[in-house]
């Protein structure tokens, strides 16, 4: 699948997609997936970072908050617009434009760091994404990212539970199929039925590399591994937010910060 029809999948699924995500359906990411990856990122107040594929902004307006200066790109103009809007209404001094992750239009060494929440597995040419990433950031920047995790969440997974409905295990295949661009279809778990009729289901291409692949594109980029993080629901949450419970028994997110020789 090429980067355009990417474009286009994503941009059909831009509108519901901000609608749901605002209206609180995105459990996952609310409670675990980004206070995780927040809580594993380096100090950036006073520093100039990228969110790459930042969707409609909520990540990057979050890393905002921790004072830094951002710059956002998405390849969908929906997701870029509504971004602007929520700047214009509560400013933040986001900069956000629509642009390709294998194509990210800033000269070499613009940026302190670059972030990317969820975007990596769902970009064309993982690979070339990264080796853009670490073109753009100077020496001794950072970039961390957000990926479905590739061993525990491959192309086919499936929530084994007890006669009580708890998650006890999980059942994975296909890990070391390289998938480009097959099409998932699904739904926000939290999401009422009302909005799954209104809506639909999200239609997403997915481009599955096995974890040893990722560890070669870092390396291919010339960026150094520093710090991994496998997000898990405390007995707590798992207790408020059932659908955050799987967590415990095997990791749903990686997160990898990555980081270029000074």
């Amino acid at each position: 699948m090429h980067t355009e029809e990417v474009g286009r999948l994503w941009e059909a699924n831009a509108r519901a997609w901000t609608m749901q995500v605002r209206a609180g359906y995105d459990v996952y990411r609310d409670t675990l997936n980004t206070p995780a990856f927040l809580d594993m990122l380096p100090p950036v107040r006073g520093l100039h970072g990228l969110d790459i594929g930042c969707g409609e902004g909520a990540n990057t307006r979050q890393v905002a908050r921790l004072g830094a200066r951002m710059t956002a790109v998405d390849i969908a103009p929906t997701f870029v617009a509504h971004a602007l809007e929520e700047e214009a209404r509560a400013p933040l001094g986001i900069d956000y434009r629509a642009a390709d992750a294998l194509a990210l239009p800033f000269a070499d060494g613009s940026f302190d760091f670059a972030t990317a929440f969820m975007s990596m597995m769902d970009v064309a040419q993982p690979g070339q994404a990264v080796a853009e990433a670490a073109r753009v950031l100077r020496p001794g920047g950072f970039f961390q990212f957000s990926i479905l995790h590739p061993c525990f969440v491959p192309p086919s997974r499936k929530n084994i539970r007890d006669e009580t409905g708890q998650p006890v295990a999980v059942q994975v295949a296909r890990y070391f199929d390289g998938i480009d661009g097959e099409i998932e279809s699904w739904y926000f778990s939290a999401a009422t039925e009302e909005e799954r009729k209104a809506f639909g289901p999200f239609r997403i291409p997915r481009f599955h590399r096995t974890l040893g692949q990722w560890v070669d594109m870092i390396v291919a980029a010339g960026l150094i591994l520093e710090k991994l993080g496998e997000p898990m629901a405390n007995e707590e949450l798992a207790a408020v937010e059932p659908h955050v419970a799987d967590t415990r028994v095997a990791p749903i997110f990686l997160h990898m910060r990555t980081r270029k020789p000074a």
